[in-house]
């Protein structure tokens, strides 16, 4: 069921993730994933795009296959604090969003350096709360892979819990001591900084599992889905939301719903299928197709030509890697290489070319028009309040979004055309954080 919303405007932030195969490294204009040059241009052209945050994705272990470290996927992350720290002295609006885990962290240290961020910021600062529950992640860490799948929420609920009554804990000018003793913290602290301009980091999270959307419901000011390129998933997900959220006795509107996804433009109607392969090409070179077809096939296939034939040989079943993902999607590996050897007949699709036609198309395609008229129909009707967007190639894939698509999106009235706040928590049209309200508070409209 849609939520017809006339006025809805579009939010958007730029979602650098860092390690990936879908941005196009290999293209000359590709520039260095950790250079500070690189995060300079982009963030300086979503600011000029008017978008309320840059988004930093975050790893702690190299990504591996078979093994071995996979110099395929761009191995480019810095710590994200330490980065948008240093990023919130050249920008003046834009938030500043760092991905850190909730497992491997501790309340009192994290709290405090993301309280520094905001205050740097003059509150501009939000956190992608994330869960790890992988042994080889854990095996970076002291206490390895200590926390069970089924705890990964019930911890983090109670970090967030921690952090916010830590930031909660300064009054009238000095702190106050804050005591919590749980199953996964026993913590007795003073804060070292006082609340920012928004009060509070804003709480972005980004599960799509049942116990995911709880907790994001039960938690979030933010939520970073999956579902940003066909409408009606989105919209099933949005009204998913909108259901826990009242569950939880929160507004149905109290949080913002940000997808992830990928935008190509084309000036004219006749080049954007020319387009978007370009970019689906660049996505999927020979050595990336091999690695991701050779999860299936359960070995390396490195010494076989891309642009070749699918391998002859039967897939070897082999358990799924936990470092990297599953290409196959659960599937019995035999006989999806039959279906695959299937598709290759009858299309004459070389390996490579299997690898790109079996892989969904992510996000939106179009003339700056049609996106413009696409992205302003899922904002008001209730499927999204705007998206994350991955930009295909760094640090210019913004440059057509901000240059082509905003100005539609403004003659459409569903684009801000100034900022009209200077924290984030302002930029997004949200309330005051969840611990600060009192009774009766959660039935008041969202903030301008």
């Amino acid at each position: 069921m849609s939520v017809l919303r006339p006025d809805a405007q579009v939010h958007f932030g730029v979602f650098f993730q860092g390690v990936n195969h879908t941005t196009i490294w290999s293209d000359p204009q590709s520039g260095s994933q950790i250079d500070f040059e690189t995060f300079r241009k982009i963030i300086a052209t979503a600011e000029r795009g008017l978008f309320d945050a840059f988004f930093l994705g975050e790893g702690l272990r190299l990504r591996e296959q078979q093994g071995k470290i996979l110099d395929l996927d761009i191995a480019g992350r810095p710590d994200a604090i330490a980065q948008l720290a240093a990023l919130a002295g050249i920008t003046e609006h834009i938030g500043l969003v760092a991905t850190q885990n909730t497992t491997y962290n501790e309340p009192g240290d994290l709290a405090r350096r993301l309280a520094g961020l905001d205050i740097l910021s003059d509150g501009r600062a939000g956190w992608n709360a994330v869960t790890t529950d992988n042994a080889w992640t854990g095996e970076n860490f002291r206490r390895g892979g200590f926390l069970d799948h089924e705890l990964r929420y019930e911890r983090a609920g109670q970090f967030i819990q921690a952090a916010r009554a830590i930031w909660d804990s300064w009054e009238n000018g000095e702190p106050t001591r804050v005591q919590q003793s749980t199953s996964q913290f026993d913590i007795e602290l003073d804060a070292t900084l006082p609340r920012s301009a928004q009060g509070h980091p804003v709480i972005f999270q980004a599960g799509d599992s049942p116990q995911g959307r709880d907790f994001a419901a039960a938690n979030a000011d933010v939520i970073f889905s999956r579902h940003g390129t066909h409408f009606d998933e989105a919209l099933t997900f949005a009204n998913d939301i909108r259901s826990r959220l009242r569950k939880a006795g929160r507004p149905e509107d109290d949080i913002k719903i940000l997808p992830g996804t990928q935008i190509v433009l084309a000036e004219n109607a006749n080049e954007v299928e020319e387009k978007e392969r370009w970019v689906r090409e660049g996505q999927f070179t020979g050595p990336t197709a091999l690695s991701l077809i050779g999860l299936v096939w359960g070995r390396d296939l490195s010494d076989l030509d891309p642009d070749g034939p699918l391998p002859a040989d039967d897939p070897v079943p082999a358990p799924i890697s936990a470092t990297r993902g599953a290409f196959r999607d659960g599937k019995d590996p035999i006989e999806l290489a039959r279906e695959w050897r299937a598709l290759a007949e009858a299309k004459n699709l070389s390996l490579r070319q299997v690898a790109i036609e079996t892989t969904a198309r992510s996000g939106f395609a179009g003339t700056p028009g049609q996106v413009a008229d696409e992205l302003t129909r899922w904002v008001r009707e209730g499927a999204t309040d705007g998206f994350n967007i991955s930009p295909y190639i760094v640090p210019g894939g913004l440059d057509e979004i901000v240059d082509w698509l905003v100005p539609e999106l403004q003659e459409r009235g569903s684009y801000r055309t100034e900022y009209t706040s200077t924290t984030l928590r302002g930029h997004l049209g949200l309330r005051e954080p969840l611990s600060r309200r009192t009774s009766g508070e959660t039935d008041n409209s969202a903030a301008g």
